[in-house]
């Protein structure tokens, strides 16, 4: 049987492009597309996929909550993160959400069908670029941010879509809960960060790679 995925990303262009390669490769089948973390999570619910390549900065839901979720419900799913950013702490915090791999944009298609090769083995690919970051990071020991860790996934995802802009009732309505509960998330999260602002809770989910400009 060929091995399904699924594949994330905001611009239908690249997932196009990707999907096309990939359905030319003996063994694969494309079986779903999604263009955000949210919608990625709905899709692989119902597809049950194999694999998924993953982007990492997408809008509503980034790659990274959204490995961590999928990884969680359905632990035999791969995830491959398909990147521009090859920055420490998207790599860490793609790793720690529990991604197999991790392919930089930039790098050829010939990468990522490494990768999938690789997956099929039930081994992890990283490019070189990001082997040397995880390397690097290794050495150094580094100490995780403990600030970061101390958010939920939920305070996370609240965190993210007030950066994008929304206002309390719109992420009420879009995540299906009450005004008070995203309210008390807000609260948390300014607690638990010592922020005292709604302005820097934007800057700090910019900082963190939680959503961009």
């Amino acid at each position: 049987m060929p091995i399904k995925i699924v594949v994330v990303d905001d611009h239908e262009i690249i997932r196009d492009g990707l999907c096309s390669l990939i359905e030319q490769q003996q063994g694969y089948e494309i079986v779903g597309q999604a263009e955000n973390g949210r919608e990625a999570i709905q899709v692989v619910r119902r597809e049950k996929p194999d694999v998924v390549i993953m982007d990492l900065s997408m809008p509503e839901m980034n790659g990274i909550d959204a490995t961590s979720q999928i990884v969680s419900e359905f632990p035999e799913c791969r995830i491959i993160i398909l990147s521009m950013h090859s920055d420490k702490r998207f790599v860490t915090g793609a790793l720690k959400a529990g991604a197999s791999g991790f392919v930089l944009k930039e790098c050829a298609f010939k990468e990522v069908s490494q990768a999938l090769d690789a997956l099929k083995a039930n081994q992890t690919y990283l490019s070189p670029q990001v082997a040397h970051i995880v390397v690097k990071d290794y050495r150094n020991r580094l100490v995780t941010d403990k600030k970061e860790n101390s958010l939920t996934t939920a305070e996370r995802e609240v965190l993210q879509l007030i950066a994008e802009g929304l206002a309390t009732r719109e992420i009420a309505q879009r995540l299906n809960v009450s005004i008070k509960a995203i309210e008390a998330r807000r609260r948390k999260s300014m607690e638990k960060l010592d922020i005292s602002s709604v302005a820097g809770l934007v800057k700090y989910a910019i900082r963190e790679g939680l959503t961009e400009l």
